[in-house]
């Protein structure tokens, strides 16, 4: 069946499922969707966690799952392949993104770097010094890192929702400090949430990552070298002691992010080939009757892919896998918190969830916006065109929602304290959904008043 006005030719069922799969595509591309998404798995994890449901959740959770290869052999509870194994494709796309935004982005320039790199510090130091003040002592004062994060998903899905009441620039700002703060994070586990390290372990985690750079060095452009050798210093990284995840930042940092050839060549060899599409072009056959036209096509492919960054091939190939499937299956197995009544008075002025709270929303707030003040009043850098002040203190609101990165932390922090992660836990949630209404409710209003 072919399309008359555009030239196109359907499978003889598919305008039948078109209507269905259309707003189903559009949802899935929707940027703002995979912020609806995480929350309604937050939503479900907690439904699940404080109903007849709660042992089913738990059973799963605290399933074995064991996986065996030759004499080697890695056993883990579900739980603890999701946090470790899963999370790490969310970080190597995490390493992917920061290693984009310094060659390119919104990091490239000193002085266009200097506002969000100074904004993300600001929204590090003070929430984790706030946190330290209600919790200068003890098991409890483990979790000083927790607020440092903010939650890219959440936040730029908020900021989506606003439209045109807040200007561009406000996204680019507010990923380039996301980045940056998860550049930071994962400088925080490694040096402080790391146990007692096996140095035969972290000897071949050196070896593999050597491997990586020769990959890169050598021209070797393919992902499948890559994720063999990521996968491989995963494993010894999990031996290590160092936090597993992180094998997935230093895989991303050693993918090659350069084309294979300029883009006026390119042009070029696409205008050459795609004469030659047409000349050979035979109106009564098609493309597979056609092996002219098929080598054309061969060709076409291979000019895209050396075009083609492998970094930004796999990020955005990546990006729907863990917006769509890796972050709601984290958040579906992290954010059954166990509520009591009885006991959630307790719970919410225990000082682990206050200092979350105060730390996501004020110190978030606080820490932004004098870090951001002195490098502008300091002439270092300037606010981006169409931003004022007012919209950054939406923006240092909105970084204060830390859901997916803060209670990683969490369970690092806490992972041998079980109260402290469930008052962990609450302190994030509350603490998130605090943030993003006060966030959302403010530029609203300032969009309202600039408009």
């Amino acid at each position: 069946m072919t399309d008359t006005k555009q030239g196109k030719k359907f499978a003889p069922w598919e305008k039948l499922f078109k209507n269905f799969f259309d707003p189903v595509e559009e949802f899935v591309h929707d940027e703002a969707s995979s912020g609806f998404l995480l929350m309604g798995c937050v939503v479900l994890a907690m439904v699940m966690a404080n109903s007849g449901l709660a042992n089913f959740y738990d059973g799963i959770l605290h399933t074995r799952l064991t996986v065996n290869l030759g004499g080697y052999s890695v056993s883990h509870t579900v739980h603890h392949w999701i946090n470790d194994g899963l999370m790490g494709l969310f970080f190597f796309v995490v390493g992917l993104e920061i290693k984009r935004e310094i060659m390119v982005g919104e990091l490239a320039d000193f002085r266009q770097a200097a506002l969000p790199i100074a904004g993300a510090i600001g929204g590090m130091v003070v929430p984790a010094l706030l946190f330290f003040v209600l919790n200068p002592s003890g098991e409890a004062a483990n979790g000083w890192a927790i607020p440092m994060a903010t939650d890219i998903a959440f936040a730029m899905g908020a900021l989506i929702l606003l439209g045109n009441r807040v200007p561009k620039a406000l996204m680019g700002l507010l990923l380039a400090i996301a980045i940056v703060d998860d550049l930071g994070a994962v400088m925080v586990i490694a040096l402080f949430y790391t146990s007692e390290i096996v140095w035969g372990a972290l000897l071949w985690v050196g070896i593999f990552l050597f491997l990586l750079l020769c990959l890169n060095l050598i021209g070797i452009r393919s992902p499948v070298p890559y994720f063999v050798v990521g996968t491989l210093m995963w494993l010894a990284m999990m031996e290590s002691g160092i936090h597993a995840t992180l094998a997935g930042v230093l895989t991303a940092m050693m993918v090659p992010a350069r084309s294979k050839c300029r883009a006026s060549m390119f042009s070029s060899r696409m205008h050459d080939l795609m004469a030659r599409f047409d000349k050979v072009h035979e109106p009564d056959k098609g493309i597979m009757e056609n092996n002219e036209q098929q080598a054309v096509l061969r060709g076409l492919e291979k000019g895209v892919r050396m075009m083609e960054a492998p970094l930004q091939r796999l990020e955005h190939g990546l990006h729907l896998w863990v917006a769509f499937l890796v972050l709601p299956v984290f958040a579906l197995a992290n954010a059954g918190i166990p509520l009591e009544l009885s006991t959630l008075p307790e719970t919410l002025i225990h000082p682990v969830t206050i200092g979350i709270v105060f730390g996501l929303v004020g110190g978030k707030l606080l820490g932004i916006m004098l870090a951001c003040r002195l490098v502008v009043q300091s002439g270092i850098s300037r606010l981006p065109a169409g931003i004022t002040y007012h919209h950054l203190v939406g923006l240092s609101l909105l970084a204060g929602i830390g859901f997916t990165m803060s209670i990683f932390i969490g369970e690092l922090a806490f992972s041998a304290q079980e109260t402290y992660l469930l008052y962990a836990k609450t302190g994030i949630i509350a603490a998130s959904l605090l943030a993003g209404s006060l966030g959302y409710a403010w530029l609203y209003i300032a969009g309202k008043k600039n408009s």
